[in-house]
């Protein structure tokens, strides 16, 4: 089986709910074995799904099955079908964090490298405390951690984690933390808006609330594939149809909070 993969470079802070609110902290979507936050593919599929309005029901239909629509089926079939694409959760790649000695370094860690190599097929030889900008002379001041230069580790190739896209090229200073260090990391990196209700008189409702989002600069990507479906006689090729569709929906906007300009992303290949 192929697999495909799609990559996600956010333009906006982007919030995909999670399932549970702990005190006044509305978090995000999280994966459950790493706590890593993640774009779940149902929230993907959807956002693409609804690009497809109802003059290409049909198109819609083929590439992601039929849907309930008011107690009857879209296409007025007595059962559901399969569509013929499959798409995976977004996962991270590269997440910026703030540094008071290079301005902003994108970090990463063993486990999330090694998940996109295999999907990539590329080789990564990947160790602790790898960058891309290490010199005689280096220290790196990361939030509450500083590293010296005898503890980083010059990393050659690391452009092989990236895509070959011009997209990407944002991404100049990287560097790979220990798995667990890096979870925390990326914990203290979110981005936390507060919020406030205001009532009818314009005064305060309640306390505050605190929003979690993935911050901007932040690079995803997520895989997808051909299903088991197969298709009918006559209708077009399924990978055609929605490698076009994703060449068409190059910015895209995923999560709450549209009206505030939240959730942008420029999709590329």
């Amino acid at each position: 089986m192929n697999i495909y993969l799609q990559h996600l470079y956010l333009i906006a802070p982007l919030h995909t709910g999670g399932t549970t609110q702990e005190g006044n902290l509305l978090g995000i979507a999280r994966e459950s074995h790493t706590n890593f936050p993640y774009i779940p593919s149902s929230t993907i599929r959807g956002r693409l799904r609804a690009s497809l309005g109802e003059a290409q029901k049909q198109k819609r239909d083929r590439l992601f099955g039929n849907e309930l629509e008011k107690g009857k089926l879209s296409d007025g079939s007595e059962n559901l079908t399969q569509g013929n694409i499959w798409i995976g959760d977004g996962s991270i790649l590269w997440l910026p964090i703030p540094s008071l000695s290079h301005g902003v370094i994108w970090i990463s860690c063993p486990l999330l490298l090694n998940r996109y190599a295999r999907l990539t097929g590329n080789t990564l030889d990947i160790q602790e405390y790898q960058c891309s900008f290490k010199d005689k002379d280096t220290q790196v001041y990361l939030k509450d951690a500083i590293f010296k230069s005898d503890e980083l580790i010059a990393w050659e190739n690391w452009q092989k984690a990236l895509p070959k896209s011009p997209e990407a090229r944002t991404i100049q200073r990287v560097l790979v933390l220990p798995d667990q260090h890096c979870a925390t990391v990326v914990q203290m990196g979110l981005w936390r808006q507060v919020k406030i209700k205001l009532d009818s008189s314009k005064t305060v409702d309640g306390g505050f609330r605190y929003e979690e989002a993935i911050p901007p600069d932040t690079l995803m990507y997520f895989p997808w594939g051909l299903t088991a479906a197969p298709a009918k006689a006559g209708e077009p090729e399924p990978l055609t149809e929605f490698t076009e569709l994703l060449q068409k929906q190059d910015i895209l906007q995923i999560g709450g909070q549209e009206s505030l300009g939240r959730g942008f992303v420029q999709s590329f290949t």
